[in-house]
């Protein structure tokens, strides 16, 4: 797995040696940052669920200003950990030991410019996330990654890659 575009492009990231975890495979990472766009540039960029980071960190290879990680396995923190320090990101990441839901339960309204989320397949987390997004509006966009399969609550631009989509929600038309 790298990082696909940006400043890092082509750098090799860490991931943890666990079946739990299904990194975004990188022509999916690509085409969601395709879309998003002019979204990333200088974002304030949330990343639950993260994982190895990866889509946090692609996106401050692509020009974001900060990226927050939220994540509690073990193996996955440390692969993360270990992306950051590869990448020199230190100064422009903070990585969180936390629940991702009850951690975006708690943000303020407009606390990030972009956020990304990938739940477990077949679990019910991202349709909570959602939920919390849509009552407290807590990044002005929304991306997440899910299978194709799963139907999401409100409305979102979708795209599919085989077995996966990935829909953004928008406060407003850009």
């Amino acid at each position: 797995m790298r990082i696909v575009a940006g400043k890092w492009a082509g750098r090799d990231l860490t991931s943890p040696n666990d079946f739990r975890v299904r990194p975004t495979a990188e022509h999916v990472r690509a085409a969601l940052l395709d879309l998003l766009g002019g979204d990333v540039k200088d974002a304030r960029v949330l990343d639950l669920f993260a994982g190895t980071g990866a889509l946090g960190l692609e996106a401050l290879s692509r020009g974001a200003a900060r990226a927050d990680f939220v994540e509690t396995r073990p193996a996955s923190l440390h692969a993360l950990k270990a992306n950051v320090v590869r990448l020199r990101a230190r100064d422009v990441t903070r990585i969180f030991k936390r629940d991702a839901l009850p951690f975006a339960a708690a943000l303020e309204e407009g606390a990030y410019d972009l956020a990304f989320a990938d739940p477990p397949y077949g679990s019910r987390m991202l349709d909570r996330v959602i939920e919390s997004w849509q009552t407290k509006r807590f990044a002005r966009v929304l991306a997440v990654e899910h299978e194709r399969t799963h139907e999401l609550p409100g409305k979102g631009k979708r795209r599919v890659f085989e077995d996966t989509a990935v829909t953004i929600y928008r406060l407003s038309a850009r």
